[in-house]
């Protein structure tokens, strides 16, 4: 029963190896890209497996750079039931560079509050304020928080407008990260690896890492049963919105 909602797929130098090999494990994991323009790669390759989908992506460090991709994500965003990475960036950039971002966040959140049911994984270092204010409280999908690092205070916010938050393992190792763990609760906690910019053991993460994750949670949070199984509740509960209820058997895919 392991997931990855956070897996750069796409930046590994065999991204289809990969791919079969999370296929073989049975590992259910969101591909996220960091462009409009990448999609379309990920989502070929996951086109005939049932464990890997891809997510729609516009990186809030590549906003400025390509900014001219944004009709491109409009024109994907009926075939992408995952968003991500999208979200604000504020660490050591311009105000110039953070004002398009979030124009262009405001974009995209706008475009998947109309669409309805998107699950989106988030982007939020150093901007968790404006990221929870420019969602709100009534977004009609299922968002998540990815490597959350901001205050608690923004965390209870975030938590009372149900977000979730996505756990890697260097979260799990950090006095700060340990911290963050511990103050949300067990129903809001979900996996991921943010490979390949995370390591174990010296080597980029790839979804099986998941399980080592479950077991530092575990230790963490004081489960008196293994974290796998209340972490898969959650997971399962991200994909019960109406636009997946046909199609999200979490036994043959999803």
């Amino acid at each position: 029963m392991l997931f990855d909602t956070h897996f750069h797929l796409d930046l590994f130098d065999n991204p289809r190896s990969i791919a079969l090999s999370i296929e073989q494990r049975k590992i259910f994991t969101i591909a996220v890209t960091n462009l409009p323009g990448l999609y379309s790669n990920t989502a070929e390759i996951c086109k005939t497996l049932k464990y890997v989908r891809p997510a729609l992506g516009y990186h809030p460090e590549l906003v400025a750079k390509y900014s001219n991709q944004f009709p491109q994500f409009v024109e994907l965003i009926d075939k992408a039931n995952y968003v991500g990475e999208v979200g604000l960036d504020k660490y050591k950039k311009s105000d110039v560079d953070y004002f398009e971002q979030k124009i262009m966040f405001k974009k995209i959140i706008d475009l998947c509050a109309q669409k309805k049911d998107k699950i989106i994984t988030i982007h939020s270092r150093k901007a968790e304020k404006d990221v929870i204010d420019i969602i709100g409280n009534h977004f009609p999908g299922k968002i998540i928080l990815h490597w959350y690092s901001g205050s608690l205070r923004e965390l209870e916010k975030a938590l009372e407008y149900d977000f979730y938050f996505s756990i890697n393992f260097p979260m799990t190792t950090s006095a700060s990260g340990k911290k963050i763990i511990e103050a949300i609760p067990i129903n809001r906690l979900l996996l991921e690896t943010d490979g390949p910019f995370t390591n174990y053991n010296q080597n980029p993460c790839t979804p099986e890492i998941t399980l080592h994750t479950l077991e530092a949670i575990t230790k963490i949070k004081g489960l008196s049963e293994p974290g796998s199984s209340l972490l898969f509740k959650n997971f399962r509960s991200i994909l019960t919105s109406k636009a997946f209820h046909s199609t999200n058997n979490i036994n043959t895919g999803f």
